[in-house]
C-alpha cells in the first residue's frame, strides 16, 4: 500500500484530503506544520507528500528544499498545495523541487488524479517508444545516466534530481537532437492526464541545467531551439 504524507495547518483540508485518499486505497499520515512534516518524513517511508505552502514554523518552500538538500528524501515526490494562485509561487514551488503545484480551493477528485499520475511516472523507468529493449546505462559525452538505479553523474560527478527531472533528462538524451516542443515535452513526461502549464517545462530545464550544465546560462547539453523548445545535444 502506498504511503502518503499531508501537510497542511487547517484541520478540515486535512481530514478532507485523508478521507479521500484513503478511499482509493492509500495510507494516509498528516502533519500540521513544517517541523512535524520533516520528523515524520526522515522517521517513515512515504510515497509522495501532499505539502501546503504556508505553514507555521517553517514554510512549505523551506520544507520542500530540506527534502531535496537530504540524501534520503531528495526522490520524495511533492505536490505542493497552496491559497496562493500567482504564477511566481508556481515558479518557486517548481524551482526548489515540488513535482507539481495546485491551489485551494481545489477538487479532490482532480487532487487524487494528479496523485496518481505523479507515483506513475515516479515509480516507472522510461523506455523507448517502441518498447525494444534498452541498456541500463546510457553514456552521452560526460553524461552517464542509470535507467535502473536512477542516478546521473556528470563529469565524474553524481548529481541529484528529482523523479521528474530524471525522466525528462533521459527522455531528452535517449533522442538526441530530435526538438521537442513544451507540449510534446508534457504529453511525454507528465503525462496527458496531468494540467500542468507549458511554462512547468521551462522551469524544470532551467533546473536541469543548474545541476548538470557547467554554464547554464550557455548550456552544451540541453539546448534551445527557439520558438520550437528543446533538444539535447549528442
Amino acid at each position: 500500500m502506498q504511503r502518503i504524507l499531508v501537510v497542511d495547518d487547517e484541520s478540515d483540508i486535512r481530514d478532507l484530503l485523508s478521507y479521500n485518499l484513503k478511499k482509493e486505497g492509500f495510507d494516509v499520515e498528516t502533519a500540521a506544520d513544517g517541523n512535524a512534516a520533516l520528523e515524520k518524513a526522515r522517521q517513515q517511508h512515504f510515497d509522495l507528500v501532499v505539502l501546503d505552502l504556508m505553514l507555521p514554523n517553517i514554510n512549505g518552500i523551506d520544507v520542500c528544499k530540506l527534502f531535496r538538500s537530504d540524501p534520503k528524501l531528495a526522490d520524495l515526490p511533492v505536490l505542493m498545495l497552496t491559497a496562493k494562485g500567482e504564477e511566481i509561487d508556481r515558479i518557486v514551488g517548481l524551482e526548489v523541487g515540488a513535482d507539481d503545484y495546485m491551489t485551494k480551493p481545489f477538487s479532490p477528485r482532480e487532487l487524487v488524479a494528479r496523485i496518481k499520475a505523479i507515483l506513475r511516472r515516479t515509480a516507472s523507468p522510461a523506455r523507448p517508444p517502441d518498447g525494444s529493449p534498452v541498456e541500463q546505462v546510457l553514456r552521452i559525452r560526460d553524461v552517464v545516466i542509470d535507467r535502473e538505479e536512477y542516478t546521473v553523474t556528470v563529469h565524474g560527478r553524481s548529481v541529484k534530481l528529482s523523479a521528474t527531472e530524471f525522466k525528462l533528462l533521459l527522455y531528452l538524451a535517449e533522442r538526441p537532437k530530435k526538438i521537442f516542443s513544451r507540449e510534446h515535452l508534457l504529453d511525454a513526461v507528465w503525462g496527458n492526464d496531468v494540467y500542468v502549464e507549458p511554462r512547468t517545462v521551462d522551469v524544470h530545464v532551467r533546473r536541469l541545467r543548474a545541476k548538470i550544465e557547467s554554464n547554464p546560462d550557455e548550456p552544451g547539453y540541453i539546448k534551445t531551439m527557439r520558438g520550437i523548445g528543446y533538444f539535447f545535444e549528442g
